[in-house]
């Protein structure tokens, strides 16, 4: 009798309807956004691409009218700065064409594109496509404009050395903190006639004022490039290499990241090359021995209620990766990062 009793109750429930009829209010904010009143949805492969499925805005990059947004979704399709296989150039359309990514985050418990207000707005305009220089001056003046318009800029690479003229813009005020999750340390120094590769933002944000070294730490570190990053420990930044991960454990390197930048505003850049080869193969730089993608989204996951001020994916080279896991892997991250937003202290209107 109490199994008859229970599947008469399940059918008067569930046996209509449609599969946005959700009864649970948390769960049916979110689908009665998504779901037609006939039950239908729109087709994840359907429609004009964009990161995250964010509604697409063109601006003038002159005067972007971008004022009403929390958050801006940006390309930066620059791979001038490779010291090896370069590609990431096609990185922001990779992670454009992901599908099925959000937009509920079941651990941190938001919608972040329902619950702010996103858009995707394009790509950073560059006057050249050869000049590496000219490209970061570009880079700079973008994210200035979006900056000055109180929105926080998440941005999808392109190589990193596009992450030292985003913080050129971020920490113009006042120096930031960063959460830095990569297989390389990215400090290294000038080669090759100069500075502005995708092996040094971070030293050269630092000597421009902009990052605060104290308030630094670096997840993931790996490989034979290790005899570079001198000036990673020299400034006062956190290291922890991959291969600390497993003897620290998840718990201990989220309370050590938090304890290290604060309460301050923080940038968090996020390197595809962070994880093994095995999972995200499409990099330039790949080093074996890196972390899996369900640790760095607990990593991630465990920043919950920091203030970060901007944030960025880079170096998806797709043209490596044929199986498309590592854009996935790159939408994926950067979904993550807008979803921890959501509850930075500084945000206009911030639910932390």
């Amino acid at each position: 009798m109490q199994h008859e009793e229970r599947l008469r109750r399940l059918r008067e429930k569930y046996d209509t309807g449609h599969g946005g009829s959700v009864h649970d209010p948390k769960f049916r904010a979110v689908a009665d956004r998504i779901f037609q009143a006939s039950g239908t949805r729109a087709a994840p492969y359907s429609g004009i691409p964009t990161l995250l499925d964010a509604p697409f805005r063109e601006v003038d990059w002159s005067d972007p009218d971008i004022g009403d947004l929390d958050v801006a979704l940006v390309g930066v399709p620059m791979d001038l700065g490779v010291t090896n296989r370069p590609g990431s150039r096609f990185g922001p359309r990779a992670v454009r064409s992901i599908e099925r990514v959000g937009p509920y985050n079941q651990v941190l418990e938001t919608a972040p594109t329902f619950e702010m207000k996103v858009a995707d707005i394009g790509d950073v305009p560059f006057r050249s496509r050869y000049r590496l220089e000219m490209s970061h001056e570009d880079i700079e003046a973008a994210f200035e404009r979006i900056v000055a318009a109180g929105v926080v800029p998440l941005a999808v690479g392109g190589d990193h050395s596009v992450t030292h003229p985003i913080l050129k813009a971020v920490g113009r005020k006042a120096p930031v903190g960063l959460v830095h999750i990569d297989a390389h340390c990215d400090t290294g120094g000038a080669y090759d006639l100069t500075k502005f590769h995708h092996g040094g933002p971070f030293r050269n944000a630092v000597l421009d004022g902009v990052l605060d070294p104290t308030r630094t730490i670096q997840i993931g570190i790996r490989g034979p490039a290790e005899y570079l990053w001198e000036f990673s420990y020299d400034s006062g930044m956190t290291v922890i290499h991959a291969e600390e991960v497993s003897a620290m454990g998840i718990t201990a390197i989220i309370e050590r990241a938090r304890q290290v930048v604060g309460d301050g505003p923080t940038y968090l850049s996020f390197d595809v090359d962070s994880l093994d080869p095995s999972i995200a193969p499409g990099t330039g730089t790949p080093e074996i021995g890196g972390l899996t993608s369900r640790e760095a989204l607990e990593i991630l996951r465990g920043l919950k209620g920091l203030d970060f001020v901007g944030g960025d994916v880079v170096e998806v080279a797709p043209q490596y990766d044929p199986s498309t896991n590592t854009a996935h892997v790159g939408a994926q991250m950067l979904f993550e990062i807008l979803s921890l937003v959501r509850f930075a202290p500084g945000r206009r209107g911030s639910a932390g």
